[in-house]
């Protein structure tokens, strides 16, 4: 049964993130809000829904590691696992006046992370800078973008396109409500069944964090990244992995502390968060060299993120047996 609490718990997570961002999005379209302003919040923030639910359910169920997990291990996800994948259906490229703004914040909130995570806890105050620094850099982002009407603004209007759906207003609402609730209890089921899978499979509930549910609650990414390189709209899909990953940083971990103070376990400073770091600049290094991600950049990301689960899994026993 757990199993299968886990397995609709994911399915929820993926249908209900979809739900609520097409419907929120057709909701903000009727009302008037720019396609830009849609792209920058509802979509950008909107994939990170699971993330963000499932990491303050297990915070306030008493399992801050899987939330911190979640958060390292699905930034690690979407740019090694999703932007791997989507280089791989197509080259992207890469805006550099956007990248040049949002690579540096990437980098200054991974960092942020690391620093927090070396301080063993982060509190209420540090989740509310956390807030207000993501709060500024909308702000800032919507505020440059508005004036300059550059590539990167089109790209944040070509991700609210994608998302709309040519439905009524009730429609929409009905969606984006139903979406909620989907994410809510998906997020329920799902961290319940991994509270109860770790133990049983010999893994800490760190690993659990880092793989099971952040994979799973990166589906939404996953999906809207690969159907739009499919699309042939890699830069959408590059976008959406950016915006995710700042949003993971400072906003869900932000959000998890302000509520309730989240510690954070040194299992990950031996390991994962150096990663999520170094995945970061990575992407960086990979982004200037040519203003795009190639398909032999999308392999070495593809096979980073293996390698990376094999040494995560093969460090704790028997659980890697277990999953293997």
């Amino acid at each position: 049964m757990t199993w299968i609490e886990l397995i609709i718990g994911l399915a929820l997570l993926l249908g209900g993130g979809e739900a609520l961002v097409r419907g929120s999005v057709s909701v903000a379209t009727r009302l008037g809000v720019s396609q830009l302003m849609i792209g920058l919040t509802l979509v950008g923030f909107g994939t990170s829904m699971p993330e963000l639910v499932s990491s303050i359910q297990a915070a306030v169920r008493g399992a801050p590691a899987i939330a911190v997990g979640n958060v390292i291990g699905s930034n690690i996800a979407n740019v090694l696992l999703i932007l791997g994948a989507s280089a791989l259906i197509l080259p992207i490229a890469t805006r550099k006046e956007a990248f040049r703004r949002d690579g540096i914040v990437l980098i200054g909130a991974s960092l942020l992370l690391l620093v927090l995570a070396l301080r063993g806890e982060i509190g209420r105050w540090e989740g509310l800078i956390l807030l207000v620094l993501l709060a500024g850099y909308v702000g800032y982002t919507y505020a440059t973008e508005r004036m300059s009407s550059d590539a990167s603004a089109e790209m944040h209007s070509a991700q609210a396109e994608a998302h709309a759906a040519p439905v009524s207003v009730w429609l929409a609402l009905t969606l984006a409500v139903g979406g909620i609730v989907g994410v809510v209890f998906g997020a329920d089921l799902l961290i319940g069944a991994a509270i109860e899978i770790a133990p049983r499979l010999g893994l800490s509930e760190a690993v659990v964090g880092l793989t099971l549910v952040a994979v799973g609650t990166s589906m939404p990414e996953f999906a809207t990244s690969v159907m739009a390189a499919i699309r042939g709209k890699g830069d959408v899909a590059f976008g959406n992995v950016v915006g995710s990953n700042i949003f993971n940083a400072l906003g869900i971990l932000g959000g998890c502390a302000l509520i309730s103070p989240v510690a954070v376990s040194s299992e990950f400073l031996r390991f994962d968060v150096w990663v999520m770091v170094g995945t970061a600049v990575l992407l960086v290094v990979f982004a200037v060299t040519g203003w795009r991600l190639s398909r032999r950049e999308g392999v070495v990301f593809l096979a980073t993120y293996g390698l990376y689960l094999v040494a995560l899994l093969t460090t704790n026993g028997r659980g890697a047996i277990a999953l293997i």
